[in-house]
């Protein structure tokens, strides 16, 4: 094979890696380091700028009896900030929290702590389903409607104690609780193929530099 079939191979390798990196670092990091999430408060329920995509969703939470929180940021390493708009029912002792994916997509999910620690959490879309008794329920009802899912996340409360802190402090610190200890197990399932692309990545990296000194 000849220098320039040998730099060609070389040159699409890195560019391959380079790819795979872009789009998979940061989900490794994620895998490696979930506490790693930066979660603070945004604004408050008076100042909340709730998007139009949105604005049906926080409708129909009001009308379920829900009192607007306030807004908090959820910020990954290497990732732009998800902003996210919080509401709760304190009779329920439910939070729920409306935002966007990347793409624009509307989502909700309903979030209850634990006494004295854990969750049940109750998700609008696909979200995998775990269960460690009387400590962390986890599960989806895919494009159900507010109230048929408020429905199911009640359900599942039963026999779980709520913790006490239903303001826009409690929720804000609830998302750093998950994100520092029973969120780990999720988000570690969720990111792991993007630590296996970015392995694959700095493996291929790895490869071209080392060809290269050999020959």
């Amino acid at each position: 094979m000849n220098v320039l079939a040998e730099l060609g191979i070389v040159v699409a390798g890195l560019v391959l890696a380079i790819v795979l990196l872009a789009l998979n670092f940061w989900r490794a990091i994620l895998f490696l380091f979930p506490h790693s999430v930066r979660v603070e408060p945004e604004a408050p329920a008076d100042q909340m700028d709730i998007p139009l995509e949105l604005a049906q969703l926080a409708i129909q939470l009001q009308g379920l009896g829900f009192v607007a929180l306030g807004s908090h940021e959820e910020k990954p390493r290497l990732r732009k900030a998800t902003l996210s708009y919080d509401w709760a029912h304190p009779v329920e002792r439910v939070f729920a929290t409306i935002y966007q994916t990347p793409d624009g997509e509307p989502r909700l999910y309903f979030l209850t702590p634990l006494a004295p620690e854990g969750f049940v959490i109750t998700a609008g879309y696909r979200r995998p389903a775990l269960d460690v008794p009387g400590v962390y329920r986890s599960g989806s009802l895919a494009d159900a409607s507010p109230e048929r899912l408020l429905r199911a996340h009640l359900r599942r409360m039963e026999g779980v104690t709520p913790a006490g802190d239903f303001s826009w402090e409690g929720r804000v610190e609830a998302g750093r609780s998950w994100y520092r200890g029973l969120g780990r197990k999720e988000i570690r399932r969720q990111n792991l193929q993007g630590l296996l692309w970015t392995v694959m990545a700095l493996a291929i990296v790895a490869s071209a530099f080392l060809g290269r000194r050999a020959s």
